[in-house]
């Protein structure tokens, strides 16, 4: 990985779309003005690649926010009990390799590019794709990649984390035996519905008559009535989905924040998925010893920027909820904030995380090279605003010793690898 200042440049601009691995982004860098996944193209590509199921029991996890944090705990509580576990998720804390992991290790780049040349071979068999015609996304590309994978690695389960919708995203294609649905909330408005309840029905039409199990965490009405009832018409009625209150954890094996709902939700989806599989939950020793080495990059973790005494707290909050938690943290440490860093797209919560950071000194981060992110909302006129390339480790430095960095996933990739984070491995067996 690059290092210094070197690591300013967006990925793109470094080289991780050269070479075989860019097959993954040929269609979406090609895409038209407001063009969209096509999934019905990705079903063709997985038929073409022999994957007209996954062959191996599956555990998907849809929602708004935190699914990377059910995905990663569902994972080290099956490969607790002995599976062995291949998660996909989505997108990459800071390389793509570690959108497909196994046991919660990401996967070479020889891996990778292995896979990427079975992708760009069978991606060659279709037919030309037609002008209006919708895309091959990236991470419908990964999803395909994760599942050809588990099977070459010998997987007992795969964990899948839906990109964006349900019924609407590639995680579709391959059925679940279990669907854990962290909270659903107005995001992509207008994308997968026009209100929370439609975004709801969208996330749980993944659930089909194979379907075990359903584990939601607590939702507003409207959204409880629209998973029932979705739930209800794909399965004739025969599963109903279960609201988890607490997973029995201990407290202090899981994540502060509003991570700790997520990650209990992961571990009674594992749970559920064990049992439908017939294999034994894990010891709670061992349970506990892996639960206790989860590492959950970019989501409430500390990070020293080296060659500076700057550190940085980092969170992919993109709410005014999600910023409280974030400003509890860091004031549980630290008895002064001295800069904020926001990058938070308009279709984010810019208003309300404004008016939860008041009047601590922020710079806001746009990110150009992602253009199908906006960055037009206005802000407040005390913040200085900022391209993403006029990031380094120097300018954090200039910015004080004591930095909350929050927004969109993207960004907090980019401020991962100015602190060169170890996102190699998320937990430990």
């Amino acid at each position: 990985m690059p290092t210094g200042d070197q690591a300013t440049a967006p990925l793109a601009a470094r080289g991780y779309r050269l070479g075989v691995t860019g097959t993954f982004y040929a269609e979406w860098d090609r895409r038209g003005s407001g063009a969209r996944r096509s999934v019905g193209r990705a079903r063709r590509l997985a038929r073409a690649l022999g994957l007209d199921a996954a062959g191996v029991p599956v555990l998907t996890v849809v929602g708004s926010k935190g699914k990377g944090t059910a995905a990663t705990y569902a994972s080290a509580c099956l490969a607790a009990a002995g599976c062995r576990v291949v998660t996909v998720t989505s997108p990459a804390l800071r390389e793509d390799r570690e959108r497909i992991r196994v046991d919660g290790t990401a996967i070479s780049a020889d891996v990778l590019a292995r896979l990427g040349r079975r992708v760009r071979d069978a991606t060659a068999s279709l037919p030309e794709r037609r002008s209006g015609e919708g895309y091959l996304s990236p991470s419908g590309l990964f999803t395909l990649a994760g599942v050809l994978y588990a099977r070459a690695a010998g997987a007992d389960v795969i964990v899948l984390e839906a990109g964006m919708g349900g019924i609407s995203d590639e995680v579709s294609l391959f059925p679940p035996d279990v669907l854990a649905i962290t909270e659903v909330f107005a995001e992509h408005i207008g994308v997968l519905g026009d209100s929370p309840a439609e975004i709801a029905k969208d996330k749980a039409g993944v659930v089909t008559a194979a379907t075990s199990a359903v584990i939601s965490l607590p939702q507003r009405p409207a959204v409880t009535e629209a998973i029932a009832s979705t739930v209800a018409d794909r399965t004739g009625g025969r599963v109903k989905p279960e609201v988890i209150g607490t997973s029995g954890v201990p407290a202090d094996l899981l994540p502060t924040g509003h991570g700790r709902r997520n990650a209990e939700l992961g571990c009674a989806a594992a749970d559920r998925l064990l049992d439908a599989i017939g294999c034994p939950r894990p010891p709670q020793e061992r349970l506990n010893r892996v639960l206790s080495s989860v590492r959950l990059p970019g989501r409430l973790s500390w990070h020293h920027v080296a060659g500076t005494d700057t550190t940085l707290l980092v969170d992919s909050a993109i709410d005014r909820s999600g910023t409280a938690a974030a400003l509890a943290e860091a004031y549980r440490r630290w008895d002064r904030i001295d800069h904020v860093l926001a990058c938070l797209p308009d279709h984010k919560d810019v208003a309300g995380v404004a008016a939860e950071l008041a009047d601590l000194p922020v710079t806001y981060v746009r990110m150009p090279s992602y253009r199908h992110l906006r960055f037009t909302h206005a802000v407040p006129g005390h913040w200085t605003v900022v391209d993403d390339t006029e990031l380094s480790r120097s300018h954090l430095a200039s910015l004080g010793e004591r930095i909350l960095a929050l927004g969109t996933v993207y960004f907090i990739g980019r401020l991962l690898d100015l602190a060169d984070a170890d996102t190699e491995r998320l937990f430990d067996l």
